[in-house]
């Protein structure tokens, strides 16, 4: 199915207004994000609601790497045609998935990416990252913009808040490196947010 980017925009228009004054998130960094060209956007994944709360951060289309089960029933043609990008978290290495973003950052475009690849239930700050953010950066030179998510989705939650830090330019050949500095990146994000 083809991306509709009308309906994208469309539910953008309905959902901005409707998340900020539900819960009344604190973002803050939002500027780093560029009006144009490709850019990684990587961070924890601590909700279902995470992606909505990245998308409201830019008026750029955000195509967001997602669970596959997302995909399946009634709600997979939509979840298609708003650019979502479905990933098996049982795959190794999700080629197919990878191989979409890929080309969207190579056409300018936007993806957002939890490199813990699934949601944190533990006590640990993170849970440990997988590399296709880090290895998606090094094939196309593009910059990842780390985030942090911090807070609860409740109503007009006092505590809800995105912070986004400066833009990461990989300079290394070495994945685990590159992997590693992006971690600590994002966990100094959560430690002094």
């Amino acid at each position: 199915m083809m991306r509709n980017d009308r309906l994208y925009q469309f539910c953008r228009i309905v959902f901005t207004p409707v998340f900020r004054l539900f819960f009344h998130p604190e973002i803050k960094g939002k500027d780093k994000i560029p009006e144009e060209g490709a850019i990684i956007l990587a961070g924890n994944h601590k909700h279902a609601l995470d992606p909505i709360l990245v998308d409201i951060c830019t008026r750029r289309t955000v195509h967001a790497l997602a669970k596959s089960e997302l995909f399946k029933g009634l709600f997979g043609p939509f979840f298609r045609s708003i650019g979502a990008i479905s990933v098996d978290l049982d795959a190794p290495g999700n080629p197919e998935a990878y191989e979409k973003a890929k080309s969207i950052l190579l056409e300018g475009g936007v993806i957002n990416i939890s490199p813990e690849a699934a949601r944190n239930y533990t006590d640990q700050l993170l849970l440990p990252f997988k590399n296709g953010a880090v290895r998606m950066a090094m094939e196309t030179g593009t910059k990842i913009i780390p985030y942090c998510i911090k807070g609860d989705y409740r109503f007009r939650s006092a505590d809800l808040r995105i912070v986004y830090g400066e833009p990461i330019e990989i300079k290394t050949d070495d994945i685990e490196e590159a992997n590693s500095l992006l971690y600590h990146t994002i966990e100094k994000l959560l430690r002094e947010n």
